[in-house]
């Protein structure tokens, strides 16, 4: 770098540190690059300072730019041409200076109408090499004076640790997510495995009394017996549902969602402890690459037919098996109960129908009291024909 005037060197370090510490304090960008291309335009003496950033696609636009007057407020958003200078130093990472923008063939072709009264121009990468984020470009009224290779290296030094700043902020930013992402996925492990067993537990229990207590309720206190275990089902789904919001928007994709095999065996083992005899699980075919929204549905359909083994079979064996074949994903419940007493196939199994509907399946239920229940519950999988 050529030799620099100790005072515009402590003012550049000055502006440097100030962009750092705004984007590394958690500012939102929005507010960082307009101070950038302020800053820019102070220490090169430029009537206009203007920032554009790429896109995935590679295209740049103006995000930040500053001046007087009405130019820098009318160049903000718009899209540069491919072949303008800012995105060939976007690309290329080398910066372009000229004396008039309207006589150099690499800069008169792209001059937009706003930017026609301006003359000496220079415009240098922003960001790192390995992480170029767009281009940092300064402009000065025609007939002013052209930039000099001192001030072009100054703006190139400014544009680079201002773009560092950036990407080292965007990289914190990424870290914080990720630990909002983990936290709440730790919260919705608690709310299922501690709340959510607790309250099913609970109205399984209140269930049992029900029926044993059949007959010798008053009908008022049979009612309010029945409307407590409605408000605990009531419950239940609430918290799925704050659970499954938790768990379902994650934008960086780090907190992996749960396993669909394990979700499955821990549903067994919770209807075991309460029924006191462990159902049998048998699993078949790769059941790993469940796309998440199917899983989810089998998961809330296996809750919802082991519930009902609980609280109304008077079960002694169960068998829940899994299979992914040719077909999709197959869901059973067998029990060898008293079948399903009338009146509980539409209040405690529509869900089950609705579930497998969703995911453009189907569910069908068989029950009587000598045979027991079934409950098979599918669903297609666009990839069947690849897993079987």
């Amino acid at each position: 770098m050529r030799p620099m005037d100790p005072t515009l060197a402590t003012r550049a370090l000055a502006a440097s540190t100030e962009i750092t510490t705004a984007a590394l304090a958690g500012d939102d960008p929005d507010s960082v690059l307009p101070l950038v291309v302020r800053r820019a335009a102070e220490l090169t003496s430029a009537d206009l300072g203007v920032l554009t950033v790429r896109a995935e696609d590679g295209r740049l636009t103006v995000e930040a730019a500053h001046g007087t007057g009405e130019d820098a407020r009318s160049v903000v958003g718009n899209v540069l041409s491919a072949r303008s200078a800012a995105a060939r130093v976007a690309r290329s990472g080398v910066p372009i200076v000229v004396d008039d923008l309207l006589a150099d063939p690499r800069t008169a072709p792209f001059v937009p109408g706003p930017l026609r009264g301006y003359g000496p121009f220079a415009v240098v990468p922003f960001g790192t090499r390995e992480r170029r984020l767009g281009a940092l470009a300064v402009y000065r009224r025609r007939g002013g004076p052209p930039f000099t290779p001192v001030a072009v290296d100054l703006l190139h030094s400014f544009g680079a640790q201002a773009g560092l700043a950036m990407v080292l902020a965007e990289g914190a930013t990424a870290r914080q997510r990720v630990a909002v992402y983990q936290e709440r996925d730790r919260i919705a492990r608690d709310l299922h495995d501690l709340i959510v067993q607790r309250l099913y537990a609970a109205g399984v229990q209140l269930d049992l009394l029900d029926r044993r207590l059949a007959g010798q309720l008053e009908p008022q206190d049979a009612a309010r017996l029945a409307e407590a275990v409605d408000q605990l089902d009531q419950t239940i789904a609430e918290v799925r549902a704050t659970v499954r919001a938790l768990t379902s928007a994650d934008p960086t994709e780090q907190v992996r969602a749960p396993d669909l095999l394990d979700s499955v065996r821990a549903e067994v083992d919770t209807a075991g402890e309460l029924l006191g005899v462990r159902p049998t699980l048998e699993v078949s075919g790769d059941v790993a690459g469940v796309p998440v929204p199917v899983a989810d549905h089998a998961r809330a359909a296996l809750r919802e037919a082991l519930s009902n083994v609980v609280r109304h079979s008077g079960a002694r064996s169960v068998v829940v098996r899994l299979v992914r074949d040719g077909y999709g994903l197959r869901l059973q419940v067998a029990d060898d109960g008293c079948g399903i007493p009338p009146g509980v196939t539409r209040r405690g199994l529509r869900h089950l129908e609705e579930r497998a509907t969703a995911a453009g399946g189907r569910c069908t239920v068989t029950s009587s009291p000598r045979s027991g229940t079934n409950v098979t519950w599918e669903v297609p999988l666009p990839d069947a024909a690849a897993a079987s």
